[in-house]
């Protein structure tokens, strides 16, 4: 059995453990028509969901075009992969003697294509048509926005730099710290690399190029700014309540 290796995905073209909580299953910001998924990849318990929201809602954020290529081919391949690999360390399992030194290689695989399909699921979650703008006033995410970055500017200001500083591709990420119960904004470099365990992520931004570069090319400042105007505040208030509960 085979799997999507990270070169694999890299070429057609995790955050794995406590700080991916509330994945896939967590259908959080879910309006308007969404399109349908992908078929042929959900052999396994992980699923591509569909969009929340049809293929044209984010233009002129993000075009139909883009939003298809990197859903159905990009965020289905993660999907494939993940479930693959899983199937292959269950057959690993059950083979015993030498198979057993296959674990380290495709436990990397899980780790990067698992990672790869919850935060594209955060992602899409993350925007909506007529999004932008500010978290509700009196939210727990306003009150903590102002506490712990002072400003909502400070925070788009510091989100923003990270993204755009991620070495290669990755993302930009609001997260809840339950241990400290603070927020922060992270830089995963891939999908799976720079996370911190335990922590909630509530915001994704994907900063991999195939998530821009049809519009915007290399001008990943340019789509960073945009996507502040697509938030979709409902989506990080709702995890966020989630996540207090954890502390």
């Amino acid at each position: 059995m085979s799997w999507v290796s990270r070169r694999e995905v890299l070429g057609s073209a995790a955050v794995v453990g406590g700080w991916m909580l509330f994945g896939e299953h967590a259908a959080l910001g879910q309006e308007t028509k969404p399109a349908p998924a992908a078929g042929g990849v959900e052999e396994g318990p992980y699923h591509l969901p569909p969009l929340p929201y049809g293929y044209a809602d984010l233009e002129p954020f993000l075009s139909v075009q883009t939003l298809k290529l990197h859903h159905d081919i990009h965020h289905a391949g993660y999907v494939k992969g993940a479930n693959a690999a899983v199937a292959e360390l269950a057959a690993i399992r059950q083979a015993g003697g030498a198979e057993i030194k296959r674990v380290r290689a495709v436990t990397d695989d899980l780790a990067f294509n698992l990672s790869g399909h919850l935060l594209h699921d955060l992602y899409w979650k993350s925007m909506k048509k007529g999004g932008g703008g500010e978290p509700p006033a009196g939210s727990e995410a306003a009150k903590l926005i102002k506490r712990d970055f002072g400003a909502l500017e400070a925070f788009h200001a510091h989100l923003s730099a990270a993204a755009a500083q991620v070495h290669g591709s990755g993302w930009g990420i609001l997260a809840y710290e339950p241990a400290a119960q603070r927020l922060l904004v992270l830089a995963a470099e891939k999908h799976e690399n720079m996370g911190v365990w335990g922590v909630v992520p509530l915001l994704a931004l994907d900063v991999w190029e195939h998530a821009y570069y049809l519009q915007y090319q290399n001008k990943r400042a340019d789509y960073i700014k945009a996507f502040a105007e697509v938030i979709n505040w409902a989506t990080v208030e709702e995890r966020l309540q989630m996540a207090l509960k954890l502390a």
